[in-house]
């Protein structure tokens, strides 16, 4: 098994499927699904795609950090945060809500005015996390086309919110 290759082919598989059940980013989950790949490789056996394997590997260790004990106290700091972010700042002008609305309705707008095939894989792979694999079994069709449809459709967000970026 050439690591190296697995690890390139299947990096943003991973994290996509991390950040779908973790709902974050998260290195460290990334690194212990490379270990156990490698750990484990000897127990893979070519009955299903290798894609496959390494998929349920990440989905496991995911759900995993999940259970674990640093993961709820790391909640229970979150939880903590999130309360005093929640505290409005009295700093804050109503101008700044205004510009921040108009911002949110600017993007909500040129969305909108994608091309329907592209506001479709925007949302599938950006808003709602899918990863290009999902969004192409969704959609019925090939991954590359999933792929062309995102870049275009960025291409086209970044032109007409260019005044924002």
């Amino acid at each position: 098994m050439n690591f190296e290759e697995i690890i390139r082919t299947n990096k943003q598989n991973i994290k996509n499927i991390i950040r779908m059940i973790t709902k974050q980013d998260n290195e460290d989950i990334e690194q212990e699904v490379y270990i156990k790949i490698w750990k484990n490789s000897d127990k893979y056996q070519e009955r299903g795609s290798l894609k496959s394997w390494v998929n349920t590997v990440a989905r496991n260790a995911s759900k995993d950090f999940l259970k674990s004990s640093a993961f709820k106290q790391e909640q229970n700091l979150t939880s903590d945060e999130l309360v005093l972010a929640q505290i409005k700042d009295k700093k804050k002008s109503p101008e700044d809500g205004i510009i921040t609305t108009e911002r949110q309705r600017k993007i909500i707008n040129a969305v909108d005015a994608l091309k329907p095939k592209f506001r479709e894989v925007i949302m599938l792979c950006e808003i709602y996390g899918y990863t290009y694999e999902e969004a192409a079994k969704r959609l019925n069709c090939p991954i590359g086309t999933i792929k062309s449809r995102i870049y275009n459709a960025k291409k086209e967000l970044a032109e007409t919110l260019k005044e924002l970026i």
